[in-house]
């Protein structure tokens, strides 16, 4: 170390605390310049690549810095950066290391209780956010994501109070919020509408409102005011909608081109011999319910909501497009080899299972227009589809907030939009019907509430399992749930969900026009 590098290093330091990603490069630069061993030159240069979105350049120079002082903090980002490109296998490595000589500081074990989350591992990533409150008790956002943890454990109560800790601190923490409203049913004599709404009334970002909004919503329905409630998701969901440079015909174009693509070709080499289980379907139909009734047997695990499928026929077309599914991509990965996609597919799922000897299940409802590719990559895997009446199907995704940046579900924002996506999905699965036969297996969400125990028998001889008594204790399964379902399936089946849009079968009249024209049968 030159006697320059401590007051570059601390001027970097300081730059960076600043948000100043310019400076910080300047005085990263002449660190390295000076000594081109120096590893803290190079971590902060990656911290600036990052900044920029080369997150490739970042990770080329964490690996060095971690070569040149493989101090916890470093490698905490690099295990961040490996995790941001999918490479999980790679993160779950430098994670382990980072174990040997933790971090020191509240940011690095964030960073590293994020990655243990984003890998599926919620027990792992625990300890990491506890430790960033403790350290930084005033960081909202360590908080948030100590909270958000303890709601998938199942440990309600304390997320419960880590988010009244964090709403004393910050009143109008949108986020806050949102996740409190959803972790229990409200009852009248136990809510936060007054304190929601006035959160509501003063909000001014965009992002908050919409947070804030399906909050109260949800709490209005909970507190048994279905009409004030919808009312809320209207007025929300269509500010929201006309802010998205969103259309229709950008689903309808994969759409056409998933249906032109099949048949896909055969395997080129040995497809794989696993046999994993994908519970598909729309959103909110039920498939976390399913999975949890899987994963309770005792030769199943969920290995979770992966986007293995999704990323494996990515990575086999090649395709620099922004978004993971596109009509290029699919046409591109129809003339590629199925076996490979299949062989991806199952080393990234391996990155997120507990038990590699058990079956695992993955439950992205989106894997439905990746039907086609599972058929020829893995001709042992088993399908099961859930299906609910179409207009609940409608209403359940429009009363859902999903990922706000994800382009993915930008049609959940208006209920003709839903209605239009709904359509095209049976579409879809009226054609994979046809092609893929016996293994796929389609269960009505009403027949599975009516008939626990024969549906679940019905799902399990699908799989192939014998029967396990502990299928149909599902709610008892103590492993994490990430879904926005993660409060449903901690308790046994009910019904109340069941025809509820005929609560609102005013407001749902367009759609229900809609879908007579369409053909699809709502009686």
């Amino acid at each position: 170390m030159t006697d320059m590098a401590p007051a570059r290093i601390a001027a970097a330091r300081s730059a960076l605390s600043r948000g100043d990603l310019g400076a910080t490069r300047r005085f990263a630069t002449l660190l390295l310049a000076d000594n081109p061993k120096e590893a803290e030159g190079h971590f902060l240069l990656g911290i600036v690549e990052a900044g920029a979105q080369r997150i490739r350049a970042a990770i080329d120079h964490l690996q060095q810095a971690v070569a040149l002082d493989a101090r916890g903090e470093y490698r905490a980002h690099l295990a961040k950066f490996f995790a941001l490109v999918r490479q999980d296998g790679d993160a779950a490595a430098v994670l382990r290391d980072a174990e040997k000589e933790l971090p020191a500081d509240a940011l690095s074990r964030d960073t590293m209780g994020c990655v243990y989350a984003r890998l599926g591992d919620h027990e792992a990533a625990l300890p990491h956010f506890a430790e960033a409150v403790r350290i930084a008790p005033d960081n909202g956002a360590y908080r948030y994501n100590q909270a958000v943890t303890l709601n998938f454990l199942g440990r309600t109560e304390e997320a419960e109070a880590a988010l009244e800790a964090l709403i004393a601190m910050a009143p109008h923490d949108a986020r806050a919020h949102h996740l409190l409203a959803g972790l229990r049913k409200q009852s009248a004599q136990r809510n936060h509408i007054d304190r929601l709404h006035d959160s509501y009334v003063a909000a001014r970002a965009p992002r908050d409102r919409l947070l804030l909004g399906y909050s109260l919503a949800k709490e209005l329905e909970d507190v048994g005011r279905p009409d004030d409630a919808l009312a809320m998701l209207c007025a929300v969901n269509g500010e929201h909608r006309r802010a998205l440079p969103y259309a229709f015909a950008r689903d309808a174009a994969n759409f056409d081109a998933i249906e032109a693509a099949w048949p896909l070709p055969l395997a080129m080499g040995e497809a794989p011999a696993e046999a994993p289980i994908f519970v598909i379907g729309m959103p909110r139909t039920g498939t976390t319910l399913v999975d949890r009734i899987l994963s309770s047997h005792p030769g199943v695990e969920s290995a979770g909501e992966l986007q293995a499928m999704p990323l494996a026929v990515k990575k086999a077309a090649g395709t620099r497009s922004a978004t993971v599914l596109d009509v290029e991509t699919i046409a591109t990965a129809a003339s590629t080899d199925m076996a490979q996609i299949g062989s991806d597919f199952l080393h990234r799922a391996g990155h997120h299972r507990r038990q590699p000897g058990l079956r695992f299940t993955d439950k992205f409802p989106g894997n439905f227009q990746y039907l086609g590719f599972i058929a020829r990559a893995l001709p042992a895997a088993r399908i099961v589809c859930l299906r609910r009446h179409p207009m609940d199907t409608v209403l359940s995704n429009f009363r859902n907030l999903f990922a706000v940046n994800s382009r993915y579900y930008d049609y959940s924002y208006d209920l003709l939009d839903i209605a239009a996506y709904y359509v095209r999905f049976d579409r879809l699965m009226t054609m994979w019907r046809g092609a893929l036969g016996d293994r796929l297996l389609e269960v009505r969400y009403e027949d599975l509430v009516a008939d626990q125990e024969g549906q679940t028998r019905r799902i399990l001889d699908h799989c192939g399992l014998p029967w396990a008594d502990e299928c149909l204790s599902f709610h008892a399964n103590s492993a994490p749930v990430s879904t926005p379902s993660a409060a449903q399936v901690r308790q046994p089946i009910y019904a109340s969900s069941v025809d509820r849009w005929k609560r609102h079968a005013a407001v749902l009249e367009p759609v229900q026009r809609f879908f007579e024209r369409s053909g699809i049968a709502i009686d």
